[in-house]
Parts: structure tokens; C-alpha cells; sequence
């Protein structure tokens, strides 16, 4: 019996003395928590997608509690969870103006053929490896859903070859933007009335032998528009949303026909 003894008391010992050594260190090396940021972190929706230009929701409340951030950043929380960050901060809630997302491409299959069979991962980032994809026009949808994938609001949809958007679903995360390997989508207000569903870069005679509904850069759109809302930018027409009225004469104008109205989303 005696043999045993000597073992368990050194296991003894040395287990209360790990208790203490533990119990010092984690009163050592404890830190704060800020009240602040675990209440603006409850608050948000927990989404992380990044939205705001933070790393996840503990990085903007972070922000938001040090004064970095205002407290209207959340797209996917909206005015409600606006009002509850404000109401921690003890600040006026102003709500930011609702953005959702946009794709800037119309090359649908009865518009945009493709110039080569592709058979390999069915990704857009795949086949966007294999000179910029296999659709006529490169700088368009390449229609395989790597936007549709990231979307947790199930808001966009594949439909005639490209990404569609329902903005009425859309919750501005903006994950679909850093999905898409070439950069067609893009967040627009909602005061926006219209926008070119074009992001064609060659000059109007190779868009318009790739694409029927791409922008042939003519620049009508831009002599016409009575407030100077539209511009050419890299071959193709771009509107600025601040500018715009929505009195749709550059989509009138347009020959191409690719500027459209955006829809009501309120």
C-alpha cells in the first residue's frame, strides 16, 4: 500500500499547483472587455460578409465603439439594426441609403455566343482562366453562378446565360462583387434610376460583332443626357447616379438599347 502513496501525492501537488499557477496567469493576463463592442456585436446580424469594409461584425463594432466607423455601415441590418447601434452609441440614427447589387452585363445566349466548348470545373473562376471565358464578348457574364453560390439571400439566379438580381432580395452584402472574377456586378443606391448593362472595353465595331447588346461607346447617351449624367468611360457609357433624374433620354437615345431603367425597390 505504502508504494502507492508517494506517486499519489506527487500527482496531488502537482496538480494544485497547476491550479494555482492557472489561476494566477488567467488573472495576470486578463482583459477587458469592452461593454460597447458586445452589445453593437449582438446587435449586428452576424452576417461577416464584410460589407461595411471591416473584416466581420466584431471589426466594425470595434470601429463603431472607438468612433473609426459611423453606425449605419450594416447593409444587411438595414434601418433596424442602424437604430440599435445608434441607440448604444447614444447618437441619432441616420439611415445610410439602401444599395443593392447590379450586373453590369446583358450578353444573355441569344445575344453573346460562345466561341469554344468548355468542359472543366463549373465555376466562373474556372473557365475565366481559359482566355478571360469561353463566351464571344470577354468581358462579360460568364453565367456559371459563382455569384448565385456566396448569396445567402438566394437573390440571384442564372437566367438565359447570366447572373440576374432580384433586388427586392438583395441585401447589399456586396459578396456577389467579390465573387465575380470579372467584376461585373456593383452596388447601386436606390435612388438610382438607371444604369448601362454593358461593361464592354473593345471599341463599338468588336462589341457589336460579339454582343447585340453590348455598348458600341457611340456616345449619344452622353449628348443627349440634358444633366450630364453620363459619361464614356473605358469604351462604354457609364451614368452617375447623383446626376441622373431618370427622365430615360439616354435610354431612348441609345442605339444598342443596352441602358435600362432599374426597378422600384422600396
Amino acid at each position: 500500500m505504502e508504494q502507492y502513496l508517494l506517486p499519489i501525492l506527487f500527482f496531488l501537488v502537482l496538480g494544485t499547483a497547476a491550479g494555482v499557477l492557472l489561476t494566477v496567469a488567467s488573472r495576470l493576463l486578463h482583459v477587458e472587455k469592452d461593454e460597447t463592442v458586445e452589445k453593437i456585436t449582438e446587435a449586428l446580424p452576424g452576417a461577416n460578409c464584410g460589407g461595411c469594409g471591416f473584416s466581420g461584425c466584431e471589426g466594425y463594432a470595434v470601429a463603431v465603439a472607438s468612433g473609426e466607423a459611423p453606425a449605419n455601415l450594416c447593409k444587411p441590418g438595414g434601418a433596424e439594426v442602424t437604430a440599435a447601434v445608434s441607440a448604444i452609441m447614444g447618437v441619432e440614427a441616420v439611415t445610410a441609403e439602401r444599395e443593392y447589387a447590379f450586373v453590369r452585363c446583358n450578353g444573355t445566349c441569344d445575344a453573346c455566343g460562345d466561341k469554344f466548348t468548355y468542359i472543366g470545373t463549373g465555376t466562373c473562376a474556372a473557365v475565366e482562366k481559359f482566355y478571360n471565358g469561353k463566351r464571344s464578348c470577354s468581358y462579360g457574364c460568364h453565367g456559371l453562378g459563382d455569384c448565385a453560390a456566396v448569396c445567402e439571400e438566394n437573390a440571384i439566379r442564372i437566367e438565359n446565360g447570366i447572373a440576374v438580381i432580384n433586388p427586392k432580395l438583395c441585401k447589399g452584402c456586396g459578396r456577389c462583387v467579390k465573387a465575380c472574377p470579372n467584376h461585373l456586378i456593383t452596388m447601386v443606391k436606390e435612388s438610382q434610376r438607371a444604369a448601362v448593362q454593358c461593361s464592354s472595353a473593345d471599341t463599338g465595331k468588336v462589341t457589336k460583332a460579339s454582343c447585340k447588346n453590348g455598348c458600341l461607346g457611340c456616345g449619344i447617351c452622353v449628348k443627349k443626357c440634358p444633366q450630364g449624367a453620363v459619361v464614356l468611360n473605358n469604351n462604354h457609357a457609364e451614368i452617375n447616379g447623383d446626376k441622373c433624374t431618370g427622365c430615360g433620354t439616354c435610354i431612348s437615345a441609345c442605339p444598342a438599347k443596352c441602358i435600362h431603367f432599374l426597378p422600384e425597390c422600396k
